[in-house]
């Protein structure tokens, strides 16, 4: 769900960028019918995942939404961080954070016969309603989690998760501000050894 991370993370290689972006939306062996600097943006897709989700800074925001949001708290948790990205772009990019959505927008749709047949659903909705750039305001981030909501199986509470980042705003800025940039520091080593794994 944290669209802008993996974007932003995946720098200025388009390939590897798209590969990271679509990768929710790829299974198993699929990843093999992709050129092969997609199928690395994939792995770093997925390599960000694990990293982010054995985290200990992460396991504190996950343990706090726990309560509210059972399963779903990891979710919340990445939606969350996008936001502090968002709103602090400018701190980790010199590049505006509008300046970034358009280039990566303009990016993905370039390469359609790339792109899953889920990602090809959602992504002209993504590009008309401008998700990254409306992640940097809360309102933004709410509106994500009531879409998140209503297309969930089961009674997640996301509707509310607005409410509670307001709540507890400080404590998850603190714990974006302690992770991000060791997941900046990790993905670069990934990125210089080729992303083998």
């Amino acid at each position: 769900m944290n669209y802008l991370a993996h974007l932003f993370l995946s720098g200025t290689d388009e390939d590897l960028r798209l590969g990271n972006f679509i990768a929710d939306s790829v299974r198993g062996a699929q990843v093999l019918l992709y050129p092969e600097r997609v199928q690395q943006g994939i792995r770093l897709h997925r390599l960000i995942d694990s990293y982010t989700d054995g985290h200990p800074v992460v396991a504190e925001t996950k343990e706090r939404l726990r309560p509210k949001f059972r399963k779903y708290a990891g979710v919340v948790a990445d939606v969350y961080y996008d936001h502090f990205l968002a709103a602090n772009f400018q701190t980790f990019s010199a590049q505006p954070l509008a300046e970034f959505a358009k280039e990566a927008y303009t990016q993905v749709q370039s390469r359609p016969e790339l792109l899953p047949e889920r990602v090809q659903h959602f992504l002209p909705y993504m590009v008309r309603h401008n998700w990254l750039v409306s992640y940097a305001k809360v309102e933004g981030i709410t509106r994500a989690l009531h879409g998140l909501s209503s297309r969930t199986k089961f009674d997640s509470g996301m509707e509310t998760a607005g409410e509670e980042l307001v709540q507890n705003y400080a404590f998850y800025q603190m714990e974006f501000e302690r992770f991000f940039p060791q997941l900046q520091a990790y993905v670069h080593q990934l990125i210089q050894l080729g992303i083998r794994n």
